[in-house]
């Protein structure tokens, strides 16, 4: 669906004709550009606008089929740029991708959000506020819009770092829990923000660069910037995954050496509980020359001879570190 679109003109947003068509012919009357906000749209609405702005077809196959790895294409009169959306749970610590798509071209930007993502109804507000960037034409919202997002990977990276800190503390805490499956877990979500995240800084840097035309030379030091911060994250997220690399190993080096510890000790009671085991089997043979049979202290003597026996191997064994 069409969430909004309006005409803006020397960054002010002017008077929008309700056709679609109409819009665009005022935007380039006026020296301005059309911003159409599209929320999931159906192939109908799509080829609606795509027909008006004469959109790449292939463009729009990509815009309508979404699950498109970010990058950017340039075709003659456009260019079309796809972006990741990352949202995260902290109750359930995973990832929630969505995408947001962008059609770019000298008198028209097009945005189309796929999943669950945030409106760009901010974003279109706060640049209302600033003429001065949105003078600059379709690339100060491109550069809006990615910056928005990139904002976004900080927040969720400050979150997925804080939920690796409490795994780190319970590996280490001492504790006889077995944590690997929510590293396992916060180790996938890593890889999904990776994947979502690390292609983008190639087409940032070309964007930033001055070898995309259509990008106004004002914006590039903002689109620099932007691919800035996406580095860095990109940088947080490869080394959360060493990170959790190492508590995982960490996790499985607690667990094997507590099933050794739970080993030792098993035999060491074993060991204990194999003498009075022995002495009463030899007892229970019921032979009538046994030594001491017909003893009056014959059996306090067996009892006392247990206790001895497995006191003393209790104390070997508490010494030697197995019980």
């Amino acid at each position: 669906m069409i969430v909004d679109y309006a005409v803006y003109r020397k960054g002010i947003r002017d008077e929008t004709p309700e056709d679609l068509s109409d819009a665009l012919d005022a935007a380039r009357e006026r020296d301005g550009f059309v911003w159409i906000g599209l929320h999931e749209p159906d192939q109908a609405e799509l080829d609606h606008v795509a027909a008006e702005l004469h959109l790449h077809k292939l463009a729009v196959e990509d815009a309508i089929k979404a699950h498109q790895r970010p990058k950017l294409d340039e075709y003659a009169d456009s260019l079309f740029l796809v972006l990741k959306t990352i949202q995260y749970d902290e109750g359930t610590s995973t990832i929630d991708v969505g995408e947001v798509m962008l059609f770019i071209g000298d008198s028209f930007l097009v945005t189309v959000r796929h999943g669950k993502n945030k409106a760009l109804t901010d974003v279109r507000h706060r640049l209302e506020h600033e003429p001065r960037l949105l003078e600059c034409g379709p690339s100060a919202v491109l550069y809006a819009v990615a910056d928005r997002i990139v904002d976004d990977y900080g927040v969720v990276a400050a979150a997925v770092e804080q939920d690796i800190d409490e795994v780190e503390q319970q590996v280490f805490a001492g504790d006889r829990s077995n944590n690997a499956e929510r590293i396992y877990n916060l180790k996938s979500e890593v890889i999904e923000f990776r994947r979502a995240t690390r292609p983008l800084i190639e087409p940032l840097t070309r964007l930033a660069s001055g070898s995309v035309p259509s990008v106004h030379e004002v914006m590039r030091p903002f689109m620099r910037d932007v691919a800035d911060h996406v580095e860095r994250v990109v940088d947080q997220i490869e080394n959360f995954d060493d990170l959790l690399s190492s508590a995982l190993n960490a996790n499985l080096a607690q667990v094997s050496v507590r099933q050794n510890d739970d080993m030792r000790q098993i035999s060491a009671w074993v060991a204990i509980a194999a003498v009075p085991t022995m002495l009463a089997g030899i007892y229970g043979m019921n032979f009538d020359h046994m030594p001491e049979l017909h003893w009056r202290y014959g059996y306090p003597m067996v009892l006392t001879l247990m206790a001895v026996a497995c006191l003393g191997l209790y104390r070997a064994f508490k010494r030697s570190g197995w019980l």
